[in-house]
């Protein structure tokens, strides 16, 4: 079997797709714009071959690679980067040699527009935000005399939280519209809720073979943009309702042989038209792994090797691994170098004891949202683990004057 793995290296874990595929006998061949010296040793050893590009975002380029790898090694039966930057990609250049393992061309925009990702939503009888697109001042006021202020804007494919702002009055929707954007973009209702996934990996048939939920306390949105506490933690269980929906969306979505990481809204207080407070609402899908260091999270808090189920899954369309560990609450905290807090990141990591299992900095290209330092800590009870953050994020005397 050979398969493309697209930008290896990175994030830098996202080798260990590379190494368990290896492990299974998979034939990988990498494919990324960094130079081979700059590949972790581990990574390198993994790969059958290596192909640079000088951008992976431009097509002849890439097509040309799999040109290469399909003349020196026969038919490509993957082409995955697991990464929602190149999903895109990866799809056309399934579609321009007919690999039928992940979705083409065809397919993949109602994975990546916020819009038909809530048409398929209320097709499936999943509630939702209403949502429109972006045209004129005039719709949006329109769109807004229905909902009420405040309204979120973002981009209809964007990735995470950026360039995603809240209005909350009509000077804020003049202003927006004083500068249209260049990329179409969204308008949606303002949901008061915390963000909830639904995580894990299916086969072939979209039966999920492994499952995690994780929550945001936080807005996202905040977190980007204003640069409030960074944190999140996955769950010790799914919850049963979040487990139920997720399930309801992965069939809506038609979804099969990947990861997939599933955001809902749980509302904080009613909303009418929408729920009950505690409801779940469908926000976004993405069709990858979730970002930073999550893949390592979920391994350190439910005791299993989530790169070692997904090259199982690509292998032999199952879970050949039986894990057996605790379960735990497993917490992500980024803090900013330009907070002066009370504990530095040294003296939280000898606070945390036995409880750490990451510390360190983040990627620049991911600190924006993450955090521009990260702890990783694993927690038995909720309570301890929200006094541990309590903690993290405590400011410095001389920061409160």
């Amino acid at each position: 079997m050979n398969f493309i793995l697209v930008s290896p290296n990175f994030p830098e874990t996202f080798r260990w797709f590379a190494i368990r595929l290896n492990e299974n006998g998979i034939n990988v061949l990498g494919l990324g714009d960094a130079p081979y010296d700059e590949l972790h040793p581990d990574l390198r050893d993994a790969l059958t071959e290596y192909y640079r590009v000088d951008d992976l975002g431009n097509y002849d380029n890439m097509v040309r690679a799999v040109g290469y790898f399909t003349f020196r090694y026969g038919k490509i039966d993957w082409i995955e980067s697991n990464n929602e930057y190149w999903l895109e990609m990866d799809a056309a250049l399934r579609t321009a040699f007919n690999i039928t393992t992940g979705p083409k061309s065809d397919s993949i925009h109602g994975w990546k527009s916020k819009l038909a990702m809530k048409e398929t939503y209320q097709n499936a009888g999943i509630p939702c935000a209403r949502c429109i697109p972006v045209t004129t001042k005039n719709a949006a006021l329109a769109f807004i005399r229905e909902v009420g202020y405040p309204v979120i804007v973002k981009p209809d494919t964007g990735v995470g939280a950026n360039a995603t702002y809240r209005l909350e009055n009509e000077n804020d929707v003049a202003v927006f519209f004083t500068m249209p954007p260049q990329v179409p973009y969204v308008m949606e209702e303002y949901v008061p809720g915390v963000v909830t996934t639904y995580d894990g990996i299916c086969n072939s048939q979209g039966d999920v073979l492994f499952a995690v939920s994780h929550v945001t306390p936080n807005s996202i949105m905040d977190m980007v943009n204003e640069g409030v506490p960074t944190f999140y933690y996955i769950d010790e269980h799914v919850p049963a309702d979040v487990e139920r929906i997720g399930r309801k969306a992965l069939k809506a979505f038609g979804v099969s042989r990947r990861f997939f990481h599933l955001e809902f809204f749980r509302l904080t207080e009613t909303k009418p038209g929408l729920g009950k407070k505690g409801a779940l609402l469908g926000l976004e899908v993405n069709m990858r792994p979730a970002g930073g260091f999550t893949t390592e999270m979920i391994n350190y808090g439910q005791s299993v090797d989530v790169y070692q189920m997904y090259a199982d899954m690509v292998a032999f369309d199952r879970c050949n691994h039986v894990y057996i560990g605790p379960k735990r609450f497993c917490l992500y905290v980024g803090r900013r170098m330009n907070v002066a807090y009370a504990s530095s990141l040294q003296e939280l990591a000898v606070m945390s004891g036995n409880h750490l299992r990451r510390v360190g900095k983040m990627p620049p290209a991911l600190a924006g949202a993450m955090g521009d330092e990260l702890m990783i800590c694993c927690y038995d009870s909720k309570s301890e683990m929200d006094q541990f953050v309590r903690r993290a994020f405590t400011l410095s005397k001389k920061n409160k004057h």
